[in-house]
């Protein structure tokens, strides 16, 4: 048997351009957002076979199980209008009675499930879900419930991670680690065709989800790269693919730089506006995992100690990721490596992310 839990107001924030749902929901509806989440458990649930479901009442479940033709059993009952206190209440409820608990959600809902022991699942439904416990769609979220069931995969456990949305919302990306999930583990499914085959599709959506986050107070030293290139390209600048380049808003500071040309431009910005900041954007080398030390030593370690190590934002392809078990840094200063040593939120799609480690 499985449980599920729907957050109806998952994702709300997200066509309104809230960046997130968390304490806007109705300001979301008064925007003109439309609830997806309800229709997004439906969709999983249409491709399950032969499974027992318990719910909650009405729109936390009972809604989507009828309307997806299931067998289902409403076991909580919600207040009206839900909260998070629903969420958490029904996931112990349900923790002893189910062997894998669904929610559809985002990383807010996942952080309320994850209290539970028993094995979870997100069907993604969230305007930010950069935890690892979600299944790339709904249809695969029904695939790996299936396989999970049978006794075909097994669970490891996985980090639950949420954004601070108010920072978000300021352009400032600002993961946090909430705890541990014991989740359903299947590489295949999550490298379906949908999310990483294309990865042309995959390096626009990286761009467009940093585009959201470049502010004008700040200079952008952008590593070499395809998917360096895309970012470039969405703020529609001549970004040099093999090159570093330096942005400021939509406006190019400084092209194809070597390090003295960074320096010198990170040093002239400041002294014009003394609250200027500085970051670097880069993407590790396929098949090596270097983000320093290969094909960038432009990004000298004066560089990065100018920059600072807190201010460094990697992207890359989650097909890339595969590939990719851990970062290496080699910038050939041994103190600098040290300092950048650690885990790394690396941006992998539109509002997706994950972690690696820098070794």
């Amino acid at each position: 048997m499985i449980g599920l839990i729907v957050n109806p107001v998952a994702g709300l924030g997200g066509t309104v351009g809230l960046k997130g749902t968390d304490g806007v929901a109705k300001k979301a509806v008064q925007l003109g957002a439309v609830p997806q989440s309800g229709e997004r458990a439906v969709k999983m649930l249409q491709n399950l076979k032969n499974v027992d479901i318990c719910t909650c009442g009405g729109e936390m479940g009972a809604y989507a199980a009828q309307k997806a033709g299931c067998n289902y059993k409403v076991v909580y009952q919600p207040s009206s209008p839900t909260s998070f206190k629903d969420t958490v209440k029904a996931a112990r409820i349900m923790e002893k009675k189910v062997d894998l608990l669904v929610f559809c959600g985002g990383d807010g809902t996942a952080r309320e499930v994850c209290q539970v022991d028993t094995p979870i699942l997100g069907i993604p439904a969230g305007v930010k879900m950069y935890s690892a416990c979600f299944a790339v769609t709904p249809d695969s979220a029904a695939e790996i419930t299936h396989l999970f069931l049978e006794g075909k995969i097994h669970t490891a456990y996985c980090e639950i991670l949420d954004i601070d949305e108010s920072l978000y919302r300021k352009g400032v990306l600002s993961v946090n680690l909430f705890g541990y999930a014991n989740v359903p583990q299947h590489t295949t499914v999550q490298s379906s065709k949908q999310v990483i085959s294309d990865e042309s599709y995959q390096k626009r959506e990286i761009a467009a989800f940093i585009s959201e986050l470049i502010r004008e107070d700040t200079v952008y030293i952008v590593g070499a790269g395809t998917t360096t290139k895309a970012i470039g390209d969405i703020l529609e600048v001549d970004k040099t693919l093999l090159g570093v380049d330096i942005v400021r808003g939509n406006r190019l500071l400084k092209k194809d730089c070597s390090e003295n040309d960074i320096l010198a431009v990170v040093k002239k910005e400041k002294e014009k506006e003394k609250e200027m900041k500085a970051k670097i954007i880069v993407s590790p080398i396929g098949g090596q995992g270097f983000i320093f030390g290969r094909g960038n030593q432009q990004l000298s370690p004066a560089v990065i100690t100018t920059v600072g190590t807190e201010n460094i934002v990697v992207v890359a392809t989650p097909e890339k990721l595969v590939k990719t078990p851990v970062l290496h840094v080699d910038t050939g200063d041994a103190n600098v490596d040290a300092q950048l040593k650690g885990e790394y939120v690396v941006v992998c799609g539109y509002r997706l992310a994950t972690r690696k480690r820098v070794v």
